[in-house]
């Protein structure tokens, strides 16, 4: 059983993922997967390079991100063209992860991806999991971590498909309004009705 995991910016995602974690299941995580696909080396950096010019590499030969978000911010159509490069790149990346895991013998498996309704990637995963967070206790908690005035925090949380939205959307959502301990009580009894172990 695949399941993707999603929320929105600081509704607690990572808190849930590392929840999973610690219970041993495998966590194929999206942005992991973004970071390595785009390594010295692979594939992927290749063809940014033929598309966006050597100088988006840093004198070592990696990506330089600045350089290359400051080609794509203004430019839809840059945008969508390294889009095409990277995203193929990520789902293979995560695929087979996923086939390593299975040959190790684990039941669950878990992806971890931040933008999994706005990419349109549920058919990555059997189950979707969303952990939901209030909007205005959303909002705070991001002015908190980030140290964001609200119209910094409201700004960023509005880039994204409204938290409401993704609701809709998901299998399964766990409610991380409260505490710690209320998040992990809610992810036990929704792996016990499933039935989930790794």
């Amino acid at each position: 059983m695949i399941i993707g995991l999603t929320g929105g910016i600081a509704t607690g995602k990572s808190t849930v993922s590392n929840m999973l974690k610690e219970k041993g299941f495998p966590v194929i995580d999206a942005d992991i997967a973004a970071r390595a696909v785009v390594e010295p080396g692979q594939p992927a950096l290749q063809e940014i390079v033929d598309a966006f010019g050597s100088d988006v590499l840093s004198a070592d030969g990696s990506l330089n991100r600045q350089k290359l978000g400051s080609i794509i911010f203004h430019d839809e159509a840059k945008r969508k063209q390294l889009n095409e490069i990277v995203h193929p790149a990520v789902r293979a990346w995560m695929m087979a992860e996923k086939d390593k895991a299975v040959q190790k013998g684990y039941k669950t498996i878990v992806f971890d991806i931040p933008l999994l309704f706005e990419s349109k990637l549920t058919w990555m995963a059997d189950r979707t999991l969303l952990v939901y967070t209030d909007p205005a206790v959303q909002l705070q908690r991001l002015m908190n971590r980030n140290g964001y005035t609200e119209e910094e925090a409201s700004a960023r949380i509005q880039s994204q498909m409204p938290i409401e939205e993704k609701k809709e959307l998901a299998d399964d959502i766990i409610n991380n309004s409260g505490t710690k301990e209320e998040t992990a009580k809610q992810l036990e009894q929704w792996l016990t009705r499933l039935g989930l172990d790794s």
